[in-house]
């Protein structure tokens, strides 16, 4: 049996022509050394400039060639592009086949994973920067409402336990939400336009060994994803900072596919107008109805509605959540459920 024809045998869907040039893509030592990174990480030119100690001109060449090949894939993040793994399609299966037969004791590797690590290390030093610098406007917001633990057990509860195909996370920030729910996706994916935050969540993913965790930069009304693409959406603590939040609200529907879940967390009505000024809150909270409004002009169903109160006291957000459906077939009442699962 011919090597592209034993290749084939272990990647279904591989054509000849396409493992052929698969392999052309790979079989070179740097092209070796590059998946091998970009196994374990997402990493653009400068970083691989660094870690292997070649031209930028060398590097991109080699990426150019294995992207045509679909063994990589590549993503903008403002002036940077990143690259990883492909892991979707038959060229991606067989990336991940050459890379894991290539894990063996080997010093060139060895390094290359060391250089990588320090190139790692010093993003995470400038993205924790960012997040101190920030950490006491967002330490003051939480002690304004219940506990984070209470809101993200309330989420896990909405949520369910999956498990997704894909999960999408608009306006991820830290990262907290794939964090959390990530493992119960096969991939989960989070969209900011920030690309400090986009960093720190990185290096969180990254730490967290969270491989199918990803995030990108996106405009969430605007999303780079087909029609009904993921089976999760989540809005968490997002549209209070939005001009338009019902046209976020559209966006997030447009990408779920039936059956999906859409779970909104956000504040109910509050009086807190320092949050406009302080904080660019651009809404003070929403209703139940409100909320439940832009589901229905989707043509999602309410499924549940819960508010979380920090009790009697003044000054206090309550944080509230929304859980609508994608109907697997859409009906002809697209008004709200009378059977909304109140909780309060």
């Amino acid at each position: 049996m011919s090597g592209d024809a034993e290749v084939r045998a272990a990647v279904p869907g591989l054509s000849g022509p396409h493992a052929l040039a698969a392999l052309r893509a790979a079989g070179e030592a740097t092209r070796l050394r590059i998946l091998a990174l970009l196994a374990g990480a997402e990493l653009n030119v400068k970083d691989l400039t660094q870690i292997l100690a070649q031209s930028q001109p060398r590097i991109s060449r080699h990426l150019k060639l294995m992207a045509e090949a679909g063994l990589i894939t590549r993503f903008r993040e403002g002036s940077w592009v990143f690259f990883r793994v492909a892991d979707t399609g038959a060229e991606g299966a067989l990336a991940r086949a050459i890379v894991a037969s290539s894990i063996r004791p080997d010093l060139t590797l060895a390094r290359d994973q060391a250089r990588a690590e320090a190139v790692q290390k010093a993003r995470a030093e400038a993205a924790q920067s960012y997040f101190k610098a920030h950490a006491a406007e967002w330490d003051r917001i939480r002690t304004l409402h219940v506990a984070d633990a209470q809101v993200e057990a309330a989420m896990d509860e909405a949520l369910g336990q999956g498990p997704f195909d894909l999960l999408v996370d608009l306006g991820t920030g830290t990262g907290r939400i794939l964090e959390l729910f990530g493992p119960r996706a096969a991939k989960a994916l989070g969209f900011d336009l920030n690309h400090d935050m986009l960093a720190y969540a990185r290096m969180k993913l990254e730490r967290a060994g969270l491989t199918q965790g990803q995030v990108r930069h996106g405009d969430l009304y605007n999303v780079p994803l087909p029609d009904g693409a993921a089976d999760a959406v989540v809005l968490h603590q997002v549209l209070h900072f939005l001009d338009d939040p019902a046209a976020a609200v559209a966006e997030a529907a447009r990408v779920l596919a039936p059956g999906g879940k859409l779970l909104v967390v956000d504040f109910a009505p509050h009086e807190l107008e320092f949050l406009r000024e302080e904080s660019a809150h651009r809404r003070l909270g929403f209703s139940r109805d409100q909320l439940g409004r832009m589901l229905q002009g989707t043509g999602l169903k309410l499924e549940r509605f819960r508010e979380l109160s920090p009790g009697p006291s003044e000054g206090k957000l309550t944080v509230s959540l929304w859980l609508g459906v994608k109907p697997v077939a859409a009906g002809k009442n697209r008004g709200l459920s009378p059977k909304v699962e109140v909780i309060a």
